[in-house]
């Protein structure tokens, strides 16, 4: 059996070149500094799917510039078909919302510590799918690294939600519309980062493409869930721009650049790895929050650390194998 040549898209599984490790970065630092942005530049008037559809709008102008300057807009003519957009784009972007509405039905019914804790369990459910869609094999070093990364990511999340106390005591009620739900929405976001990747290192579809398609497939599900949601009301009662200011800009800016490069970091080096810098991103926040606001990192925090620096270098160094095999 011959092996075939990996080619610039083909998911890296040991050292990560300069330019991935510069989106990955670039990533980092963006994810982390999200919250304490939004929590500045953001008044509390502001209603949430005015920003969301905001940033989906300059998501889409950020990639279509970096499309016009890369030249590839003018192949788009000759080469976009409906159904090859609805199969790369479209799918995702409709498994992407379904997860956000599982979180929500899920968030209302437990306490933020078991919520944040089930929730890691995409990064475990994004390695399995892209093994059974891609053939993405872990090493056993890689697969104890995913682990260490799960209880780091946990470890963050205990620090963060042990203080929300769980809004109901019906073991029922906790379990189909709490933890049911959540474990859902974590298959279906390792399922979807998968599909993303699948998309673009074997369909060969653009990362920017990809960004504008699900943009506007996540804006009209939104658009048509504002008939009946409370924000819908509010838009209808107070304006689309109700509570923004000039500065609102900032944050919404920043998330849209941030969802260009989830693109480039999924499309180049694969969701697992985009797994990695996500939970690396929670330590930044801890880091700003320190710097910027006094708060000093929980105990949690600190034990997580050494666990993500050891996961991302174990899970680089010890990449999976292939083993020759003779006719």
């Amino acid at each position: 059996m011959v092996a075939t040549k990996p080619n610039a898209s083909t998911p890296i599984t040991g050292k990560m070149s300069p330019r991935i490790w510069f989106y990955s970065i670039l990533l980092t630092l963006q994810y982390g500094a999200q919250p304490l942005i939004s929590k500045r530049f953001t008044r509390r008037e502001v209603i949430v799917t005015s920003s969301v559809l905001i940033c989906e709008i300059a998501k889409v102008a950020c990639a279509i510039i970096l499309m016009a300057k890369d030249g590839s807009i003018k192949r788009l003519a000759k080469e976009w078909t409906l159904m090859g957009s609805l199969t790369a784009s479209g799918l995702p972007a409709a498994i992407y919302a379904l997860q956000n509405s599982l979180l929500q039905i899920s968030y209302r019914n437990l306490d933020s510590l078991t919520f944040s804790m089930l929730n890691q369990t995409k990064i475990f459910f994004t390695a399995l799918f892209t093994y059974i869609i891609l053939r993405q094999r872990q090493s056993i070093q890689q697969t104890g690294a995913l682990f260490l990364l799960i209880m780091a990511a946990v470890l963050l999340s205990i620090g963060e939600g042990s203080s929300k106390a769980s809004s109901t005591g019906d073991p029922e009620q906790i379990l189909f519309y709490g933890i049911v739900p959540v474990l859902v929405a974590s298959v279906l976001s390792g399922l979807a980062s998968a599909l993303c990747q699948w998309a673009s290192q074997v369909k060969k579809h653009s990362s920017y493409l990809m960004t504008v398609e699900m943009s506007i497939v996540g804006s009209l599900c939104l658009l048509a869930s504002t008939s009946k949601s409370p924000d819908g009301e509010a838009i209808r009662r107070h304006g689309f721009f109700y509570g923004w200011t000039p500065l609102t800009l900032i944050p919404v800016v920043a998330n849209a650049v941030g969802g260009i490069l989830v693109g480039l970091v999924t499309s180049l080096a694969g969701g697992v790895k985009k797994g990695f810098v996500i939970v690396s991103a929670l330590l930044v926040t801890a880091m700003l929050q320190f710097l910027f606001e006094g708060k000093p990192p929980s105990v949690y925090c600190l034990v997580a650390l050494p666990l993500v620096i050891s996961s991302i270098s174990i899970y680089q160094k010890y990449p999976y194998k292939v083993k020759k095999k003779e006719a």
